[in-house]
């Protein structure tokens, strides 16, 4: 049974949060709100809990996992961030965009993308998400609370907040509970490994990311 965690949603509990932390640190899967999804996350730097995050979500090692950063200058210790690029993120950061950026030495392997060498990764703006990120000292994995289904479809609308915790009870060590409805419109995607940036997918934001990318005909689970 995972251990839930109830903290204020602007000002979380210092002490409540420094638990989350030292559970994390000891290899802890949490599910957690975001500013898009409620998420599935651990410490980006226990090789153990992101291999359980990957089977949650049965990714295989090919398929890159987003984590959050504090501010830009925390991805620039992660990623490769071009003079442009920079400006751009500047302008977006923090909200509901995942940046596509070349990794460095600090991502682990089983975190980026293999062949291209690339993560996902985001700044959000969420009080509670900063407040374990800062206790933490690092990045944390977040990969949407959808779990397939038999049929391996994800479902297109979050679950109400009940049925969702009761969901990852069995699956997850820490549930962080800070009174917010589970949403489903997930954050959108903006590749900057490019000369010029481009929209992966469309999400929360997508209007302002156009005044600076151009949309393409992909996609990212």
């Amino acid at each position: 049974m995972a251990t839930i965690y109830t903290v204020h949603p602007e000002t979380p509990q210092i002490r409540r949060i420094e638990k989350i932390r030292d559970n994390l640190q000891d290899g802890a899967v949490m599910l957690y709100p975001t500013d898009t999804v409620y998420a599935i996350g651990c410490d980006l730097n226990v090789k153990s809990a992101v291999e359980r995050v990957r089977r949650l979500k049965q990714l295989s090692n090919e398929k890159p996992l987003t984590f959050l950063c504090s501010s830009l200058s925390n991805i620039s210790e992660y990623a490769w961030v071009s003079d442009p690029a920079y400006r751009i993120m500047k302008r977006l950061i923090p909200g509901p965009y995942t940046f596509l950026l070349p990794a460095t030495k600090l991502v682990p392997r089983l975190v980026m993308s293999p062949k291209r060498k690339t993560s996902g990764i985001r700044v959000p703006d969420h009080p509670v998400c900063q407040a374990i990120l800062e206790a933490l000292g690092n990045p944390v994995i977040s990969t949407s609370a959808h779990l397939p289904d038999e049929m391996g479809n994800f479902p297109t609308v979050g679950l109400e907040t009940a049925r969702l915790f009761d969901q990852f009870e069995g699956l997850v060590d820490i549930i962080v509970d800070d009174g917010s409805k589970p949403g489903f419109q997930v954050s959108t995607i903006l590749d900057m490994t490019g000369d010029e940036p481009t929209i992966l997918r469309e999400g929360l934001g997508a209007q302002a990311a156009m005044a600076w990318a151009v949309p393409a005909n992909q996609s990212w689970e």
